[in-house]
């Protein structure tokens, strides 16, 4: 007998010691026992044995939740929830909410902050990713010299590019930094080429309207002005979840309407487990943490 041959013959002894006296289908298997031999349960009925167990993606009800938000015919109270046990620190939030909104370098709308906990070798990560909180007492807005931000009905604040004069008042006043300020570089400026790559001349709808990241065009481009998350506002108007929700991995971020006892957030905004950023601050925000 050669090694492969002996190995094969320790390998089906193994298994035959291993499995004598596994039950199957109710009856004991014996050692050496053919599996033809073997009497199977009988199969199933069709359709789900334990239908509590049926799983349905949270993506799918928000988005019911959302459709119902938009046509009971009264304003939403929009809100965000993120479940941290949850955020697996991919950044594909900050990536896609980048390319959703065509932002240019240096203008972020939600980064993840990481943290490092522990010591080694006893170490492991936190992520917090951190839109803007969409405060219902939002310090950016009485700070502004011009009126070019305020808050709608629905809660979101929202900036004027047209009436933005670019002072960065709002940066200094926000106390979770989100808002950034557009300088109007681009990711291809001072390599070799001409001019803008074809996707940096795309337009961004951000707050509903058509926006070209170049200066002095209208209605306002975003060029010299302070710029932030919106919750993706031009997505929620025509029935879509902000673009951050849809491509979280993790279902780590929820998004809808506080006011409808019937949505998912509203349950999750009421757990024993939830938090928010710097209330002490009396800001209001409307993001909401799982911790």
């Amino acid at each position: 007998m050669n090694e492969v041959e002996s190995r094969r013959a320790f390998l089906e002894k193994v298994a035959s010691t291993v499995f004598a006296g596994v039950v199957l289908g109710g009856q004991p298997v014996k050692a050496g026992a053919e599996p033809s031999k073997v009497e199977l349960p009988p199969r199933p009925p069709d359709g789900p044995i334990l239908p509590e167990l049926e799983y349905e993606d949270v993506l799918l009800r928000m988005q019911r939740d959302l459709e119902r938000a938009l046509n009971k015919g009264t304003t939403p109270k929009w809100v965000m929830v993120i479940d941290t046990r949850k955020c697996v620190g991919c950044h594909a939030c900050t990536i896609s909410c980048a390319v959703e909104n065509k932002l240019p370098p240096g203008v972020v709308y939600r980064p993840v902050v990481e943290e490092q906990v522990g010591v080694y070798p006893r170490v492991t990560w936190k992520f917090l990713p951190r839109p803007c909180m969409q405060c219902d007492n939002p310090p950016c807005v009485p700070v502004c010299p011009v009126g070019a931000t305020w808050k709608r009905e629905d809660g979101i604040v929202e900036i004027d590019y047209d009436a933005c004069i670019g002072c960065r008042y709002c940066l200094v006043s926000c106390p979770y930094q989100a808002r950034t300020f557009d300088f109007g570089e681009n990711w291809t400026q001072d390599t070799p080429g001409h001019g803008q790559m074809p996707y940096e001349e795309l337009p961004t709808f951000e707050w509903g309207e058509v926006h070209v990241h170049k200066e002095g065009l209208t209605p306002g481009s975003p060029v010299g002005n302070a710029r932030k998350c919106s919750f993706c506002l031009h997505r929620i108007e025509h029935g879509l979840l902000p673009q951050c929700v849809t491509t979280c991995i993790g279902r780590a971020t929820f998004f809808g309407d506080a006011s409808d006892p019937e949505s998912l957030v509203f349950q999750l905004i009421h757990q024993p487990n939830v938090m928010r950023l710097k209330e002490e601050l009396g800001t209001e925000p409307r993001v909401y943490y799982l911790v």
